[in-house]
Formats: C-alpha cells, sequence, structure tokens
C-alpha cells in the first residue's frame, strides 16, 4: 500500500478519519500534539496513545516522504536544501534568518509552467504538484534541524514563493495554510505567512473568499501589459485590466494590504518612467498596497537580463515615494550560495544528466 504523508491532514481531518475507523475523535489533539509539538517521527513514540491506534496510523501513514539531497549554508545563515521526493523528483526550500524571525519559503510544485522570462524555476517544466503532506513536510524537515541545533529556536515565518504556483495548487495550499496555522499544531500566526502568486486572476477571487487570514503578493514586475507579457508570457492570458479588477475585489472582500512584487532588471523596466507609470496604475489602491522592489538575482540561462545599478534602485524608489507610493525593498538572502529560486534544482539535473552522458560516452555540455 502506498502511505500518504501523516502531515498532510487538518485536525479536522484526522478526528473525522479515526471516528470513521471508531476511535475517539479526542485521539486526535493528542495524535496533533505528537506530531507538531513533541516533533516525533515514528508513530511508535506515541506512548500514551492506544496501541490499536498507533497501529492503524502506521499502516496508513508515514512521516517520511523525502530525503535531504544537497545543503547550502550562506555566510549570513541562510540555508537552502535541495530535497529529494519519493518520486525522485528534486525541490527546493530555504530558511532565512530574518530580524523578526526564522523564515520558511516552501516549494508547492515540481516544477513550474508559468514561464516568466527571467526565473530560474520555469526552466524545467511542472511535472506535478506537491501534496498538502509535501508542503508541510518541508517545515518540519527545517525545524527539525533547528531542534538539532539545540538553541529551542522555532519557525516563525512561511513565505510560499518557491518553485511553483501556488495558486495552480489551489486545495493542496489551503490545506497546508490550515495545518500550519493550527494553534494546537505548528500555530505559525496568519500575519506570519505570505503566499505569492504570477497573478490568477480567478484564483485571486477564490482565496479572498477562502478568508486564510494570510498575506498575499503579486508578481506584478511592469507596470503594462507589453513590457509584462514581455517577461511574464502569463500576461498574455492574464493581462493587466483582467488582474487588476481581481486585486480590487481582493482588496474590497478581505481589507488587508497587499504586496505588490517588482523585480528590478536592468534597462527593462527600472526607469523613472516606469516608476511613474506604475504609480499611476496603482492609483487608489495605494492606501492598501505595497511595492517591494526585489534585486535581480542572474541567471546563467537568462543572461539577457542584468541586476539593476544602484543608482536605478534609489531614484525608482524615490520616484514611487514621491507619488504616495508605499515601497520597500526586499533585503538578499543567500548571495553567496545559488540564490536564485529554482537555481540550485536546474543545476543538479544539469549535472545528473551530464554525468549520465559521460558515462555512456557521450561527451556532456
Amino acid at each position: 500500500m502506498n502511505k500518504e504523508s501523516i502531515y498532510g491532514l487538518t485536525l479536522d481531518q484526522l478526528a473525522s478519519w479515526l471516528s470513521e475507523r471508531g476511535h475517539k475523535k479526542s485521539r486526535a489533539a493528542r495524535v496533533w500534539d505528537w506530531i507538531y509539538r513533541k516533533r516525533i517521527t515514528d508513530f511508535t513514540e506515541m506512548s500514551d496513545l492506544n496501541k490499536d491506534c498507533v497501529q492503524l496510523l502506521s499502516e496508513h501513514y508515514v512521516f517520511q516522504t523525502m530525503d535531504e539531497h544537497v545543503k547550502q549554508e550562506s555566510a549570513d545563515g541562510t540555508i537552502k536544501f535541495l530535497f529529494r521526493l519519493k518520486d525522485g523528483n528534486l525541490i527546493e526550500t530555504v530558511l532565512m534568518r530574518q530580524k523578526y524571525g526564522l523564515s520558511v519559503c516552501v516549494t508547492t510544485q515540481v516544477g513550474c509552467n508559468i514561464g516568466c522570462s527571467f526565473c530560474a524555476s520555469g526552466l524545467l517544466a511542472k511535472s506535478r504538484d506537491l501534496s498538502s503532506g509535501e508542503i508541510v513536510e518541508q517545515i518540519m524537515k527545517v525545524q527539525q534541524h533547528l531542534d538539532q541545533a539545540g538553541l529551542g529556536q522555532r519557525v516563525s515565518h512561511v513565505v510560499v514563493m518557491g518553485i511553483g504556483e501556488p495558486f495552480d495548487n489551489f486545495e493542496h495550499l489551503l490545506n497546508f495554510l490550515t495545518i500550519i496555522k493550527d494553534h494546537k499544531g505548528l500555530a505559525i500566526a496568519g500575519k506570519g505567512i505570505t503566499v505569492s502568486t504570477s497573478g490568477l486572476a480567478d484564483k485571486i477571487r477564490e482565496f479572498a473568499d477562502a478568508n486564510m487570514q494570510v498575506n498575499l503578493a503579486i508578481s506584478l514586475h511592469a507596470p503594462n501589459n507589453e513590457l509584462r507579457t514581455r517577461i511574464m508570457k502569463i500576461n498574455r492570458a492574464i493581462p493587466i485590466e483582467k488582474l487588476m479588477p481581481a486585486i480590487d475585489y481582493y482588496l474590497e472582500k478581505t481589507n488587508r494590504r497587499i504586496t505588490l512584487e517588482y523585480i528590478l532588471l536592468k534597462d527593462i523596466n527600472d526607469r523613472e518612467e516606469h516608476a511613474l507609470e506604475l504609480a499611476e496604475l496603482i492609483g487608489e489602491r495605494r492606501q492598501l498596497a505595497n511595492v517591494n522592489l526585489i534585486p535581480y538575482n542572474p541567471v546563467d540561462e537568462h543572461s539577457q537580463y542584468q541586476r539593476s545599478e544602484r543608482e536605478s534602485v534609489r531614484a525608482f524608489f524615490d520616484t514611487l515615494k514621491k507619488q504616495g507610493v508605499s515601497v520597500s525593498t526586499r533585503l538578499e538572502h543567500g548571495t553567496d550560495i545559488d540564490a536564485a529560486c529554482g537555481q540550485l534544482r536546474s543545476k543538479q539535473i544539469k549535472k545528473t544528466k551530464d554525468s549520465s552522458a559521460d558515462k555512456n560516452g557521450v561527451v556532456a555540455g
């Protein structure tokens, strides 16, 4: 039997599952405590639980569906994990040390079909969605790494900005958010969770209706259709005139601030005229919107793009400020390792292919 991840069940789902099999629903809370508070990795460690219940759980679920394949540690404390899934696929997860706490960036898909022309994540097409259990397990792996250090540190923030489009894996995303927010488990506060989307308009509306009480970030990256289509092919299907009404719906429905992500590409989208156009596009939404300027991490396969000069970044920032737009610049993490999202994964896959080609007598490259 192909066992599923125990991390994929919400507390309510676990209680219902146990009840359907003749066990008390109340046992779910004790199981939950062992999983997320005591952080055991073997069902037999649940010493105060009915043996029949322990056996039932072990027959249907597992704790581990991935192994650490590569780990890169930066001088600034950032750690990038490359995990190998049971089917052999590789995913990335990143631990970042912030002033406000420890943040983990999780992946939601194996590969990405959005196809942003500057991004390493899209170098390899999507092969499948991750289950909610596989997404939760990324956080548990990082937390177990912290536990082993013995410093009493815990993951306090989560950003869903790794490989893949979260809203293209919508149900598993919602399940994941419900699990990590539960106050009886990891208890990660909604204000410490940010989900990023490339702009799937219909899903933005659904997300507003779901009322998950977490932060939303929109990958905008350009102030007009011509430029956004050039760097983000999704804009052909969902142009700005479709995206902005969805954002308006979200703002009206939730009354929560959103972040508009804007990666700065040298001589592409970083001029003063672009900043002025962006301010005009935001318009009255500026009361509930913040622009986050992102320094570009160069990717070998996308050599047409370069990082904006510091002077350009500063001028762009100042122009938005003068227009009354809330703006910030993202702090960089892990610049001495494979910093760009998806970069480590694509390099490892290429290395494996080249090694295989060499073994078969084919000249790699």
